[in-house]
């Protein structure tokens, strides 16, 4: 059994022990993996609504005269022309352009944005803004052990957060579109609403303090009852974000890979202003990229699992199981070369080759309502 004594716990943990929830280590935190099957878990998001406690991911205010201007300096892309109340999604790399974290970052005001890095780096991007900072009238606060982060993600999420909204706000829940955020008040907490998510379904992710998350993650609990929520840990989260095509850090993204194999040029290629690895990056062509992998059997490729064309060693897996919604094994893989859709490719799992076929990602696209 791995020791967690040294590890962070979300301010939910007591909420998680009562629904009966198995642990993980993540990064430096203790997370719920799954609270029952996992594979239930994962269709009520696709089904219904899933309620996620990502309390261990960070969150860095931004403000200043040169908030905009700083984040340009510091991330790939370009952030000082995002309206406010609208998100980007980024990401920030070292001299070199490797991969320090992807990330999102809302525009909370003309002077004023909160970025969210990943839980396992929120140290490192910490640390890369107050050295890059020097120089920009920017003040930084890390607000990540100060505050919690719920999620409600399904089909169903906007009518479950519109029933613990005033009647009033119910059109600014429903008319926010994609990557926007609004602070409201839900459950009678002010928190900071925002329509994004990891799941590859129309969701909300609801920023509070620490004090008043167990209030908010029992009214959303309660209210989404009725739709058959259920609680959600990280198995699910996991398996619904691959088949989303979403990258995980870690796995398809590395301090050995540039926003370039990971497919994101198009951040910074027509960017006018300076930014840390710029130079690094500026005629960089993608000798491998990241691809979808559907397995033609009923055997899954794991991470590390080594990818062939004929006898030619070409990648690696870097995320694959089995698709709970689909019903066939799917992957990812950084793979070198030319890869057109429809190739056939072999994965070795556990020293057997086993036949693949390149496909577009995302495996799974939710049909609108």
């Amino acid at each position: 059994m791995t020791d967690t004594t040294d590890l962070r716990t979300s301010p939910l943990h007591s909420r998680h022990e009562e629904l009966g929830a198995s642990f993980t280590p993540f990064g430096a935190w203790t997370m719920p993996l799954k609270y029952g099957n996992e594979l239930d878990e994962h269709r009520a998001v696709r089904s219904s609504a899933g309620l996620f406690d990502l309390s261990h991911m960070g969150e860095i205010r931004v403000t200043g005269p040169d908030a905009g201007t700083f984040l340009d300096h510091a991330l790939i892309s370009t952030l000082s022309t995002i309206p406010v109340g609208k998100a980007k999604y980024s990401m920030i790399v070292d001299d070199n352009g490797g991969i320090l974290d992807d990330l999102i970052s809302y525009r909370l005001a003309d002077e004023e944005y909160l970025v969210v890095p990943n839980a396992g780096n929120t140290d490192v991007v910490w640390e890369a803004f107050q050295d890059r900072a020097d120089g920009f009238d920017v003040d930084l606060v890390n607000e990540s052990l100060d505050t919690a982060l719920i999620a409600v993600q399904g089909p169903d999420a906007a009518e479950i957060i519109t029933s613990v909204v005033d009647d009033a706000d119910e059109a600014t829940v429903h008319d926010m579109k994609y990557y926007a955020a609004a602070p409201l008040t839900v459950a009678g907490i002010d928190a900071l609403l925002a329509r994004t998510g990891y799941t590859g379904e129309d969701g909300f992710e609801l920023y509070v303090p620490n004090d008043q998350a167990g209030q908010l993650w029992d009214a959303l609990l309660n209210a989404g009852d009725s739709h058959d929520l259920l609680p959600a840990g990280l198995a699910a989260r996991d398996s619904l974000r691959l088949e989303a095509g979403m990258p995980l850090y870690g796995n398809e993204l590395t301090r050995d890979i540039t926003p370039v194999e990971a497919g994101m040029a198009m951040a910074f290629r027509k960017k006018e202003a300076d930014f840390v690895g710029r130079a690094a990056l500026a005629d960089r062509e993608a000798t491998s990229r990241i691809v979808g992998l559907r397995g033609e059997g009923r055997r899954a490729a794991r991470s590390g699992a080594e990818v062939y064309r004929g006898d030619e060693l070409i990648g690696t897996v870097t995320s694959g199981q089995p698709s709970p919604t689909l019903g066939y094994p799917v992957a990812l893989a950084l793979l070198s070369g030319e890869i057109a859709p429809g190739e056939q490719l072999e994965v070795d799992i556990r020293g057997k080759r086993h036949p693949f076929q390149v496909v577009d990602t995302p495996f799974y696209q939710r049909a609108e309502r």
